[in-house]
């Protein structure tokens, strides 16, 4: 290992040759983060399903995770622990009671016993000793952990895990995350993978997507998974829009999704009964029929992002998109062309959501292969500045009609991407508020903006490709010092007072 104020070389290989699905880019969990929490999450489950496999699940008595890099630096604010502890008590981030997360880690924590992997009761846990924040970082990658189980008997067993963005999971010494998968009908790796496929064939962007997907799943099965993500982030827009208060962790920032949506709508004195039915599609309704002026419309993008991310930064369910600090910029701009574009009839709508969450989890996939979608390894614009990308491919597939050709389409991901270079990961005290939540509202306002300027260029004309500004981003992401990849040593975080009550 190296010392924390080394910078370690990334180890994420560009033009990687994995196999990526739409649904490895789009994940339902919890927030606040991708890298932080729901890696951690998998990989203390991982762990625990590595002890099954070697026969000593019954017969360990201790098991303790030391965190290292960004994990430790920012874990707290992150809730890396709280992750840590809910995958060891057996919970999934998919299924888990969000409300619940916080009594119920009280209670281990008071305890200092948990049920292990949800079948073993009593199990002695103490996360205040068996939770380690190292002061070191790990010469494998900027976010890694190491568990260790040991029982009478029984030699210690120990696996360290990088959490590599996203939510994936790398352990140490074994094949990437998709390694195992069969390989699907067209490999596509780079944006001239993707854009000589579309040429040889005729087909557009999504239907080559599709047409990979059903090497690992049936077309129903795609579909419906594909809708399924939409939903949840619909959901989680319209409870971010519903929920007023104050976010935990201490800086006391005031959540602003509740009363824009009110003030938007021209609510006054309170909710309206129309407005407050358990019901999304009855308030995007009421969404649509209000105002339309640019204005208007401008600030129910803003809403729409800082709905989902002041939900991502209080344990609610969120989607990876592809990431969770950046899990505000994906919906916003759907839930804009939903409202704002699409048109009322459903099946021609959830054609529209399926062709753009398609298009934009290839960008997502193109970019984890060149570079990266993590932020403790290429500053923010490894997670705004990719979902801003994949939100512009998106937006450009549905809206464009015959102007939607492919590199069109890449084109406005392209611009996307080029506006977001070089921007630092440099949250306050750690937590995943501020300046993030205000900077999805903006990666999906650059989003909305590079369809624009995609729509009237011709990307024959481009002086910048795609796969350039992929290059480009993994050459900055490498030349970033670490103090900016969110370490919390650097940028804002250092020279904003904690406990600012606004962003």
């Amino acid at each position: 290992m190296t010392t924390a104020a080394a910078q370690p070389r990334a180890t994420n290989s560009v033009h990687s040759q994995e196999h990526l699905s739409v649904f490895d880019m789009f994940k339902i969990g919890v927030g606040p983060s991708s890298s932080h929490t729901m890696g951690p999450w998998r990989a203390a489950q991982r762990f625990i399903e590595l002890l099954r496999q070697r026969g000593t699940f019954a017969r360990i008595t201790r098991i303790t995770c030391t965190l290292f890099g960004s994990l430790s630096k920012t874990g707290h604010g992150h809730g890396t622990d709280v992750a840590v502890i809910l995958a060891l008590a057996g919970d999934d981030p998919v299924t888990c009671d969000t409300a619940t997360i916080d009594a119920r880690v009280a209670a281990i924590r008071q305890r200092k016993e948990l049920n292990l992997a949800g079948s073993r009761a009593g199990f002695a846990f103490d996360p205040a000793t068996d939770i380690t924040f190292s002061d070191q970082t790990h010469a494998g990658h900027p976010n890694a952990m190491t568990m260790t189980a040991t029982g009478p008997g029984l030699e210690p067993i120990t696996q360290t895990y990088f959490s590599v963005g996203g939510g994936f999971v790398v352990t140490e010494g074994a094949p990437g995350s998709t390694a195992d998968k069969p390989a699907p009908p067209r490999s596509i790796h780079t944006g001239q993978d993707l854009l000589d496929t579309c040429a040889s064939t005729g087909l557009s962007i999504p239907q080559i997507v599709m047409a990979n997907e059903l090497a690992w799943r049936t077309p129903e099965q795609a579909r419906a998974g594909v809708l399924e993500i939409w939903a949840a982030m619909a959901q989680c827009i319209w409870r971010g829009c519903h929920t007023f208060g104050t976010l935990p962790g201490g800086l006391s920032v005031v959540r602003r999704a509740g009363e824009m949506n009110l003030k938007l709508l021209g609510v006054a004195g309170g909710f309206a009964s129309d407005h407050t039915a358990d019901d999304f599609h009855a308030w995007a309704s009421a969404v649509r029929a209000a105002k339309r002026d640019f204005t208007t419309i401008g600030k129910w993008v803003s809403t729409f992002a800082l709905a989902v991310n002041e939900e991502n930064a209080c344990f609610g369910r969120v989607v990876t998109a592809p990431t969770n600090g950046a899990a505000g910029v994906i919906p916003a701009v759907l839930m804009y062309d939903h409202v704002f574009n699409a048109p009322t009839d459903r099946a021609v709508s959830d054609q529209r959501v399926v062709d753009f969450l398609l298009t934009a989890g290839v960008v997502g996939a193109l970019f984890k292969q060149g570079a990266t979608i993590s932020a403790a390894m290429g500053g923010c614009q490894a997670e705004i500045g990719v979902s801003s990308a994949m939100a512009a491919a998106g937006l450009a597939q549905v809206t464009l009609a015959e102007l939607a050709t492919p590199a069109r389409v890449l084109m406005a991901a392209e611009i996307a991407m080029e506006h977001h270079l070089g921007m630092t990961c440099d949250p306050i005290a750690g937590l995943v508020q501020i300046p993030c939540i205000e900077r999805n509202t903006m990666g999906a306002i650059k989003a909305i903006t590079a369809t624009n300027i995609a729509s009237e260029s011709d990307p024959a004309t481009a002086k910048v490709s795609f796969d350039g500004v992929v290059r480009t981003m993994w050459h900055t992401a490498l030349d970033m010092q670490s103090k900016y990849k969110e370490t919390a040593e650097g940028g804002l975080a250092v020279n904003i007072t904690v406990g600012l009550s606004e962003c």
